[in-house]
């Protein structure tokens, strides 16, 4: 299914109701998630990672985590979104491929790693926002992918992160951000609620 990004995001709406028992080859799943890294992050730091549940065993087990919600177990597969800390530690090694290719050069990168360096070496509050923002854009990016696909999906921030981190085994710099749950939707959904006028949210000055 081929459509332009105008109409995935007009068309896009947060599916409740999936169809059980329908899967998403292990194909699929990688293509969204390598598509989800295309996202901007500062600097590069491509500070995040993906779990994606797709066993019935660990859909029960995150189902617990996100009190219940039935949409855990029918979607084909949820993606637990995490940003990470400390990533400013392997900037030098994330941007390699860039100078590889030819897109960046040696001063520039070590420009870029002295100043993220200098930025969140101690500020672990700026870390946990940064981490927050990539997860995020990376998830949008995950959900707008899946649209073009002809699949529903459903951004869900109701879970219970400690209990997220510690069944599926997170580090200590890892914090799951948000799921992304993907899969078939049935008929019997919302269309896309209506948004306030743009006239009530754009200040052009």
């Amino acid at each position: 299914m081929n459509i332009s990004i105008q109409h995935a995001i007009e068309t896009r709406t947060s599916i409740n109701n999936f169809q059980p028992n329908r899967s998403l080859d292990e194909d699929t799943i990688k293509l969204l998630v390598e598509l989800a890294t295309k996202a901007p992050s500062a600097y590069n730091l491509q500070n995040w990672r993906f779990i994606a549940v797709r066993s019935e065993a660990s859909k029960q087990l995150l189902k617990a985590a996100a009190f219940g919600q039935d949409k855990i177990t029918d979607a084909s597969v949820n993606f637990i979104i995490c940003g990470t800390f400390d990533a400013h530690h392997q900037l030098h090694n994330a941007l390699q491929p860039s100078l590889e290719n030819n897109i960046m050069g040696h001063n520039v990168i070590d420009s870029w790693v002295k100043q993220a360096t200098n930025a969140y070496q101690d500020n672990a509050i700026l870390q946990r926002d940064e981490a927050i923002r990539s997860a995020s854009l990376a998830a949008m990016t995950l959900i707008l992918a899946a649209q073009e696909m002809g699949l529903g999906t459903c951004a869900m921030g109701g879970f219970d992160a400690k209990q997220v981190s510690q069944d599926f085994e997170l580090t200590a710099n890892e914090l799951p951000v948000m799921i992304v749950a993907v899969g078939y939707s049935t008929i019997n959904n919302w269309a896309q609620k209506i948004r306030k006028p743009v006239t009530d949210v754009l200040t052009i000055v």
